[in-house]
């Protein structure tokens, strides 16, 4: 099975295209806001490096952006 947690804040639109774009190919996700849970934009920092989002964890491997290619082919491995 695969896991996915996509990490978003509020007011971020590639977050909502990242999420629809999940939604339209049926990918089941767990959605973390880090603007309501601060302390997971440290654990994304020091994970990735990136304080940008939204950020996508597909079974232990990181996605960063709203990238669909790399989502899908983390997915399909």
């Amino acid at each position: 099975m695969t896991n996915v947690t996509v990490y978003t804040t509020t007011q971020c639109p590639y977050c909502v295209m990242l999420k629809n774009f999940l939604t339209d190919q049926h990918i089941p996700f767990k959605e973390v806001n880090v603007d309501e849970k601060p302390n997971m934009m440290k654990h994304l920092v020091n994970t990735t490096g990136q304080m940008g989002v939204p950020q996508t964890e597909i079974n232990g491997k990181w996605v960063l952006y709203f990238d669909p290619n790399n989502i899908m082919e983390a997915i399909n491995i």
